[in-house]
């Protein structure tokens, strides 16, 4: 439960990736096959995933910095 807790941004925004990789396979695609990314869908998927989880890894680091900036300042008396 700790790790779901600790990874929960990491996690959904690697799940929203791969839903916009399957959906660019799916809605755009490669109509020749010959893209090494784009011709399958599950390349597509685990790449949106990928970027996904990249992305939301940048996003926790900065949630996590920022809240342990904010709970070291003192407030002023």
């Amino acid at each position: 439960m700790e790790f779901l807790k600790k990874y929960k941004l990491l996690i959904i925004f690697g799940l929203l990736g791969a839903l916009g990789g399957f959906l660019y396979w799916r809605l755009i695609g490669c109509q020749s096959g010959t893209c090494p990314i784009k011709s399958v869908w599950y390349w597509s998927t685990l790449y949106g995933a990928l970027i996904g989880a990249l992305a939301g890894s940048i996003i926790n680091d900065l949630a996590i910095r920022y809240k342990k900036r904010k709970d070291t300042e003192k407030p002023s008396a």
